[in-house]
């Protein structure tokens, strides 16, 4: 039996980020790794918070890598050894983040999993949208939602599936054609700016759940902003009306209203103080 159309602006999918967002895995888990990596290949090297941070505006594990070497002096000289030695740091890291999730070192952020839930109940679809590995999105959410964790995604696309990382738009255009879906009637949630800017690059709106590495970082033309989907309190615009509990988790209700001032408003930066109404 065909579904019945949907509105134009309705909500039909949810397209999540994977670092940052679903878990802090930057803090708890790549950061570590890449650093064991370094002590492995018996190198000096070690990214604290602070620098690690500031790679993050590299895109893409390798690249952040290249992009350190390239201000290193014991860094090896030749382009091409610099890329086998990244390559090699890369595989280690990705084992040893795999070692960590497995460990329960990395866990999913509090609200993801009710969220989930919620959409699964209500029929609305979820997609994962990533330029992260494949190894290392299968190991995350196999630790965390069990060996058939693909099946509660109608699209997965990750970091192999695409020419381009983000802030390009190529993997949320690749994630909307595999749901045959036109990006008014999703809606991503994001954790980094560089994310952020893919999302709308695709016509996609965005929902930003801060996460630890980008809790300061500035964004532009985003439907809302938050401290997380655990809770209500902290998130902006507010949208008066029943105010709700400010401990209750972000659930679908609220995203929905946040979508819908899509159509009633087009996007707009995040304000601290703007208060809005119902749509």
């Amino acid at each position: 039996m065909p579904m019945p159309a949907a509105e134009p602006g309705a909500l039909r999918a949810l397209l999540w980020d994977v670092d940052g967002t679903l878990a802090e895995t930057e803090r708890d888990g790549h950061r570590i790794a890449f650093n064991l990596a370094f002590e492995r290949l018996g190198l000096g090297w070690r990214w604290d918070e602070a620098r690690y941070v500031e790679l993050l505006a590299v895109t893409g594990g390798r690249e952040r890598l290249l992009h350190d070497m390239a201000g290193r002096s014991d860094a090896p000289a030749l382009a091409g050894e610099r890329l086998a030695l990244a390559a090699e740091l890369h595989r280690l890291k990705n084992g040893f983040y795999a070692e960590r999730v497995r460990a329960g070192a990395v866990a999913l952020r509090p609200g993801v999993v009710g969220l989930m839930a919620q959409c699964a109940d209500q029929g609305v679809r979820m997609a994962i949208a990533t330029t992260t590995s494949r190894t290392n999105v299968e190991a995350l959410l196999r630790a965390q939602l069990g060996s058939r964790w693909a099946s509660g995604f109608d699209a997965v696309v990750c970091g192999e599936d695409t020419a381009r990382k983000k802030p390009d738009p190529e993997v949320y255009l690749a994630v909307l054609d595999r749901l045959g879906l036109p990006a008014l009637q999703t809606l991503a949630i994001e954790d980094s700016p560089g994310g952020a800017a893919a999302a709308r690059a695709a016509g996609v709106p965005v929902v930003v759940t801060r996460s630890h590495c980008f809790a300061d970082a500035i964004f532009d033309e985003v439907l809302a902003i938050g401290p997380g989907l655990h809770r209500r309190g902290g998130w902006r615009p507010v949208l008066p009306g029943p105010a709700g509990d400010p401990d209750a988790p972000v659930d679908l209700a609220l995203l929905r209203a946040w979508h819908a001032l899509h159509d009633a408003r087009g996007f707009f930066p995040s304000n601290d103080t703007e208060t809005l109404p119902w749509p």
